[in-house]
């Protein structure tokens, strides 16, 4: 059964971000400007002498929705781009099933350089980065953030709770509505669980306005 909507939360007590007051058309210059910076960064030394390149965000500049991953992998460090191997894939895969494409959505993760071995993000790591994670966010200004995967979702929401408890109801972020769901690369693994994702989507986007039960 669905689960039923809870109030949304406040904001983290990290300090949000504030949109900027830019035109549709100024924000895709905004965000290139920004990832020069990025490509340039060498704040986290281990990750700066290990990547291929960095990974900074993809997507439409002015989307209602912005999803935000974990780090970069193998194969996101090599063509730097988010979410481009087989997670990426499934991610694509949920993307048409809410009727939309992927060029309809801005996504970027916390991290824009892989770690070594894919390991988690360090708290030092998400920090040295969390400047580009909120400028982009503030360029595009969404109205709805998803976290896939605890990871993103603790580091955005300056949280400790488990993704299974953050589910199923809306945080504050800014002014942005905050969703919280599993990443990708946990429906690979565990299958199961790609019914509550969808449960999670139709949540998202009934906010929206839009029924993705097949009612019109």
């Amino acid at each position: 059964m669905p689960r039923a909507a809870r109030p949304t939360v406040p904001a983290s007590p990290h300090k949000p971000f504030q949109p900027l007051a830019l035109l549709p058309e100024e924000r895709a210059p905004r965000l290139q400007q920004l990832c020069g910076k990025v490509a340039a960064c060498t704040r986290c030394q281990e990750l700066a002498e290990t990547r291929t390149q960095t990974v900074f965000g993809v997507g439409n500049p002015n989307a209602r929705i912005l999803f935000v991953g974990e780090a970069p992998g193998a194969d996101e460090d090599k063509q730097g781009e988010p979410f481009v191997g087989r997670a990426g894939q499934l991610l694509n895969d949920i993307i048409a099933a809410c009727r939309m494409k992927r060029e309809d959505i801005y996504i970027c993760n916390i991290l824009r350089c892989r770690p070594p071995g894919n390991r988690q993000p360090s708290p030092e790591e998400a920090g040295n980065c969390r400047e580009f994670l909120d400028g982009q966010i503030a360029i595009v200004n969404p109205e709805y953030i998803v976290c896939w995967g605890a990871t993103a979702a603790r580091n955005l929401l300056s949280s400790e709770d488990n993704i299974s408890k953050m589910r199923g109801r809306f945080f504050q972020y800014g002014p942005a509505k905050v969703l919280c769901t599993y990443h990708p690369s946990y429906l690979l693994r565990n299958p199961a669980a790609k019914k509550d994702v969808w449960e999670d989507m139709k949540f998202l986007f009934k906010d929206m306005g839009i029924d993705l039960t097949g009612k019109s």
